[in-house]
C-alpha cells in the first residue's frame, strides 16, 4: 500500500510551476481587470479575489506537480536498475497511486520476461558448451559472433569477431560459407581439411545454415562442425587389426592345412612323419587358440574401457597368484623369483581380474624372453603419483608401482616405443623361434589405460630390462580415455 504524505515544498526549478500557476490564473485577472475597468468592482476587492484564486491554485496545483516530479525520479530510478523503494514516494493523489502501480506491474512483468530470458540464454549456453562438435554462429560478414567450447578447444580461444578466413585455411569451406551469407544456397555441407593449434592435420565435416528471417541479432548463419579425424583413426586402427589378425591366423592354418593334405597322401602309411607332423599340428592350433583367446580378452578390455574399476584390491595376493601359475614354466627355464613387497601398501582400486592378468603376462614375458639360469625381480612400491603420459590425463594422488625386472636381449629404445603396438614383436625374438602373439603388451596397455595408470620400460645391458607398471590408489569421478598411451 501506498503511504499518504504531507508534500513538503521541494519543487524543482525546471518543473515551470510558476508558469502553470500565472496561465491558471490568467482567465480570472482578466476577468478582474474588465470588472475594475467598468468600475462594477473596487480594485482592492478585485485584488484580494484574485489573489485568493492564485492561492487556490497553488494549494490545487501543488500535490499534484509535486507527485508528478516524485513519479519521474521513480521512473528515471527504475530505467537505471535502481529499484528505489516505493515507501518513501510521497503519494497523496489517487491517479498518480494507479500509475505507480501500473509502473510497478509493467517493470515487475518485464524484469521477470528478461530474468527468463536470461535464464533460458544462460541454459543454452550451457548446453551448447556441453555438446562435443563444435558450433559457430557468424553474421552476414562472416565475421564470428559466438562459440562453443568445443569450438573453441578445436580452434582456439580468441576466435570470437574473427572472420571465418581468418580461421579456416580451406578454399572450399570458405566458398561453402559465402553461398550460404549470400543466400544462393540455404544449407552447405562439405568435408575439409585444417591443421589444428598443435600442427595436426583434422578432417572435418561442416554443415553451413542459413538462419530463418525470423531470427533476431546480428547472427545470420549457424556452422556445425564435426571432426571426423577420430572416426578415421579408429577405422584404420580395425581395418589394420582385421589385416594382422588375419595374416597371424592365415600362417598356422595354411601349416595344419598343409600338414593334413601330407597326412592324407604322401606320409599316410608313415608312423614317424605321423607323429611329428601331429605334434606340429598340435602347437599350430594350440598358437591359434592363444592368438583368439588374446584377441577375446583384448576385445573385452576394450569393451570397458570407459568405465572405471570401482572394487578395492590388495596387491600381494595376486603377484603371489601369479607367481604360482607360472611356477612350472620358470622350472623349466631353471628361472627363479626374487619378490620384494613393503608390508604398508595400501588397497588400490581397480578390476581384479585384470590387474592379474596384466601382471602375469608380464612375469610370463619376464621368463619366455629372459636367459635361463636367471632372476626375476618383482618389486612393489608406494609412489607419490601416476607418471605424466603424454596423451592423456592419469589419475591424480598416490600410486603403488610393481617393476618386473629380467636380464635377456637388449631392446633398443627406438624399439621400446612399438612394444604395444598389437601383434608387433623383435625380430631377435622371432629369430629365437620364441612363440608369442604379440598381443600381451597391447592388453596390459589397455589394462593400464582404463585404470588411468601408466607404464615405463627401460631396457640396458647391466641393468636388465624392467617393466614398471603404475597404477593409482584412487580412480577419480570422471575418466578421459587416450587413443594411444605413452611409452
Amino acid at each position: 500500500m501506498l503511504k499518504r504524505r504531507s508534500p513538503i515544498f521541494e519543487i524543482e526549478k525546471d518543473s515551470s510551476f510558476a508558469t502553470r500557476i500565472l496561465m491558471l490564473s490568467m482567465p480570472a485577472s482578466l476577468v478582474f481587470i474588465m470588472l475594475v475597468a467598468l468600475h462594477m468592482l473596487p480594485p482592492s476587492i478585485a485584488i484580494i479575489a484574485y489573489s485568493s484564486i492564485v492561492v487556490f491554485n497553488i494549494v490545487w496545483l501543488f500535490p499534484i506537480t509535486f507527485e508528478m516530479q516524485q513519479l519521474k525520479k521513480y521512473i528515471l530510478s527504475l530505467s537505471q536498475e535502481n529499484h528505489g523503494d516505493i515507501n518513501n514516494i510521497n503519494m497523496s493523489e489517487s491517479e498518480t497511486q494507479e500509475i505507480v502501480k501500473a509502473i510497478n506491474e509493467m517493470h515487475r512483468f518485464w524484469t521477470n520476461k528478461a530474468e527468463a530470458l536470461e535464464a533460458q540464454t544462460i541454459s543454452d549456453t550451457a548446453v551448447l558448451d556441453t555438446l562435443p562438435d563444435p558450433i559457430l554462429m557468424i553474421d552476414k560478414e562472416g565475421n564470428i559472433l559466438g562459440a562453443n567450447g568445443s569450438a573453441h578447444n578445436l580452434l582456439g580461444a580468441d576466435i570470437t569477431e574473427k572472420n571465418v578466413e581468418t580461421i579456416f585455411n580451406s578454399n572450399n569451406f570458405i566458398n561453402a560459407v559465402a553461398k550460404v551469407l549470400k543466400q544462393s544456397s540455404d544449407a552447405e555441407n562439405l568435408i575439409f581439411y585444417v591443421a589444428d593449434q598443435n600442427g595436426e592435420q583434422k578432417k572435418l565435416y561442416a554443415h553451413i545454415k542459413h538462419l530463418p528471417w525470423i531470427s533476431k541479432g546480428r547472427a545470420v548463419a549457424v556452422i556445425s562442425i564435426y571432426d571426423l579425424t577420430k572416426a578415421m583413426r579408429i577405422e584404420k586402427m580395425q581395418s589394420d587389426f582385421v589385416a594382422n589378425a588375419s595374416h597371424e591366423l592365415r600362417t598356422p592354418l595354411s601349416i595344419i592345412s598343409g600338414f593334413i593334405e601330407t597326412l592324407q597322401t604322401t606320409a599316410k602309411d608313415d608312423p614317424q612323419a605321423q607323429d611329428m607332423f601331429l605334434k606340429i599340428m598340435g602347437e599350430q592350433a594350440g598358437y591359434m587358440s592363444l592368438l583368439i583367446d588374446n584377441l577375446l580378452s583384448l576385445s573385452r578390455i576394450e569393451l570397458n574401457q570407459d568405465y572405471p574399476p570401482e572394487d578395492k584390491i590388495i596387491i600381494t595376493p595376486i603377484i603371489e597368484d601369479a607367481v604360482k601359475a607360472l611356477t612350472l614354466k620358470a622350472n623349466e627355464n631353471n628361472v627363479s623369483w626374487e619378490i620384494k613387497i613393503p608390508e604398508k601398501i595400501p588397497p588400490i582400486t581397480a578390476d581384479y581380474a585384470q590387474v592379474r592378468q596384466l601382471v602375469q603376462n608380464l612375469c610370463d614375458n619376464a621368463i619366455k624372453y629372459g636367459d635361463k639360469n636367471s632372476t626375476v625381480k618383482i618389486t612393489v612400491k608406494l609412489k607419490e603419483s601416476v607418471p605424466i603420459s603424454k596423451s592423456y590425463m592419469v589419475a591424480p594422488g598416490a600410486a603403488v608401482s610393481i617393476a618386473i625386472n629380467n636380464h635377456g636381449s637388449v631392446i633398443e629404445n627406438d624399439k621400446i616405443n612399438r612394444l604395444t603396438e598389437r601383434f608387433y614383436r623383435l625380430q631377435t625374438h622371432k629369430d629365437q623361434n620364441i612363440k608369442g602373439s604379440g598381443l600381451g603388451l597391447s592388453i596390459a596397455k589397455h589394462i593400464l589405460i582404463r585404470h588411468r595408470g601408466n607404464m615405463r620400460i627401460t631396457s640396458s645391458a647391466k641393468s636388465g630390462t624392467t617393466f614398471t607398471v603404475y597404477l593409482p590408489i584412487e580412480q577419480p569421478q570422471a575418466s578421459s580415455q587416450p587413443q594411444e598411451m605413452d611409452k
